[in-house]
């Protein structure tokens, strides 16, 4: 047996490419930004968890262990693995219909919904399958988190004035909440307004006060960032100091102290079935928005992110959630960025985050018990207001027609269905688009622009044809969803009544012609054929050539294949039998 190099032990173990060269300099860096990154993703690791309907250590849980895997094998070197609002509200949804939120049952089903979500990413990435995630498109996605943003900050509005509520689509949420709008306890809400105030002052106000004051920049972001911290002790003494709990608010209650137990996801086989759907959403949806901030992050500094690695990253991370007491876990947009901000050099930065984290599960969570859960509620507000973006709406409208149907569709569908709905019509959509555009391919027909060895569409450009000939350039890979629309676009041509001797297929936009369009080239032949009409190719790729070599279609055409469309029209169409057209007039 071939032993593994260590080049193919790099692929899948990116640890070892930059642990080689770590130093105390890259060091020094990552602890710096796992502070910053620390200090805010404890009160957001617990906002998420009560966001699941879980209990709040799991958010903690799920920022330990998951960090550590990712930076073994995770490619990103300013990616910060951790729960987020999205995903916490798909566990939520998958999970809230099958076990009654606060028992064992719902515990365990989260945990093993990270499990399975991580085999399906290990699976995909194993496979190199990360293709499939393009199957939904930008602004699908864009759409989803807009819609599913809005159902977060709403629900988190029970939180906010201290009622009971209760719903996955946003109708459902606002139907519960004003039934109950007059069970409001009004010390919860001024503390969840206060909170949700205070927190938007900071994101933008507090940095330039520091400064202002003469704190130097490092220090005034780290400030600012702990801006969340904050709120949450100065609510945490107000409850305790004045009992507010004895009043009707509602704390986080016991937390338990130490670090993650080791756990098993349940391995019942109804129950894999109840979940591998929503597994299979929150991987793909996870997995978009992880590789999209990598990405973007990554070219800041002329880095490289390898996709198909990033699932195994993110897989390994979710089974490290699932037997760590977690939930299921992604790249979380705010985080990275900050983490990237802080100066985070190696995914070092996110074990050092793991090592904080620990540290606040061992020693910092007896502190959390009077921590009003109207505070939590008003850090998930603030944070996911950020992702809604109505522009895209906008966007779309003004470039393209089917994508803004598609968004607008999403957004919709999600907003008054829920969120496993939602996403699932978006990527039914997105593919149905694709099929129904390339279905209807654009075709032109082109002539030769004078001067030149170059063809350009008769009804944008001043070009030269011939009577004879007619030369259809298709700007579309053919198929079977395809090859009856050209076959009837072609036929319907050069019945027109021209004297029409010649047809050359330009295929330069070609790169794949499957059986079904093979069979329909095969009959466009046949019938031009019974027509006196010589069909031909033109600049046809190698790849496509190589498998029409392997098939009978070369031996049977009429005509011959060109190498460029030039050489077509200088032999098939005289020169001194030129034409010129009018761009506009080929009608």
């Amino acid at each position: 047996m071939k032993r593994p190099t260590l080049g193919g032990l790099k692929r899948y173990f990116p640890i070892l490419t930059w642990g080689r060269s770590y130093d105390r300099d890259a060091a020094t860096s990552d602890l710096v930004a796992a502070v910053i990154v620390t200090i805010m993703l404890i009160p957001q690791s617990l906002a998420y968890a009560l966001l699941a309907g879980l209990p709040a250590e799991m958010g903690l849980y799920a920022s330990i262990l998951p960090l550590v895997a990712y930076a073994i094998f995770g490619t990103s070197r300013a990616l910060a693995v951790g729960p987020v609002a999205v995903v916490s509200l798909m566990t939520a949804a998958a999970v809230g219909n099958l076990a009654l939120q606060g028992t064992a049952e719902y515990a365990m089903a989260a945990i093993t919904l990270a499990f399975l979500s991580g085999l399906i990413l290990l699976v995909m990435g194993v496979f190199r399958l990360g293709f499939l995630a393009n199957f939904l498109s930008h602004p699908v996605i864009a759409g989803f988190i807009t819609a599913s943003g809005m159902i977060i900050a709403v629900s988190q509005m029970k939180h906010i004035l201290g009622i009971d509520a209760h719903g996955h689509s946003l109708l459902e949420i606002l139907r519960s909440l004003f039934a109950h709008l007059g069970d409001a306890n009004l010390i919860t809400f001024a503390i969840g307004a206060g909170s949700v105030a205070f927190l938007f002052w900071v994101r933008k106000g507090l940095k330039p006060l520091l400064l202002s004051l003469g704190l130097k920049p490092r220090l005034a972001d780290i400030l600012a960032k702990a801006g969340p911290v904050g709120a949450v002790a100065v609510t945490t003494l107000l409850s305790w100091g004045f009992d507010l709990s004895s009043r009707g608010v509602a704390i986080v209650g016991d937390v338990p102290q130490g670090l993650p137990p080791l756990t098993m996801p349940s391995f019942d086989a109804e129950l894999w079935a109840s979940l591998f759907g929503s597994a299979v959403l929150i991987s793909i949806i996870g997995f978009v928005e992880s590789i999209s901030v990598a990405q973007t992050l990554a070219a800041k500094k002329r880095q490289r992110i390898t996709p198909d690695q990033e699932l195994v990253g993110l897989g390994a991370s979710n089974v490290a959630a699932a037997i760590s007491g977690g939930y299921p876990v992604t790249g979380g947009f705010a985080r990275s960025v900050v983490n990237f901000d802080a100066g985070a050099e190696t995914p070092a930065a996110g074990a050092f985050t793991a090592v904080g984290i620990a540290g606040a599960a061992l020693f910092l969570t007896p502190l959390l018990f009077f921590l009003p859960k109207a505070t939590l509620a008003a850090t998930i507000i603030v944070a996911v207001l950020s992702l809604v973006d109505f522009t895209i709406l906008k966007k779309t409208w003004g470039y393209h027609r089917a994508d803004f149907t598609a968004v607008a569709a999403t957004i919709l569908l999600t907003l008054v269905f829920g969120v496993e709905i939602g996403v699932s019509s978006g990527v039914i959509l997105s593919i149905a688009l694709f099929l129904y555009k390339t279905s209807r391919p654009h075709i032109a027909e082109v002539g030769l622009v004078p001067g030149t060895e170059h063809f350009r569409n008769i009804n944008r450009h001043d070009v030269l044809t011939h009577p004879e000939l007619v030369t259809l350039r298709l700007d579309e890979n053919l198929y079977f969803a395809n090859s009856r629309f050209i076959e009837d676009y072609l036929l319907d041509r050069v019945g027109q009544g021209q004297p029409v001797k010649h047809v050359v297929l330009m295929c330069s936009a070609v790169n794949e012609i499957d059986l079904s369009a093979l069979e329909a080239l095969e009959e466009i032949n046949r019938q031009l054929s019974d027509m006196g009409i010589t069909l031909h190719l033109s600049e046809v790729k190698g790849p496509v050539m190589d498998r029409l070599h392997r098939t009978h279609f070369l031996d049977e055409l009429t005509g011959q294949v060109f190498l460029t469309q030039f050489g077509a029209m200088r032999a098939l169409g005289p020169v001194d039998g030129l034409k010129p057209v009018l761009a506009g007039d080929a009608a």
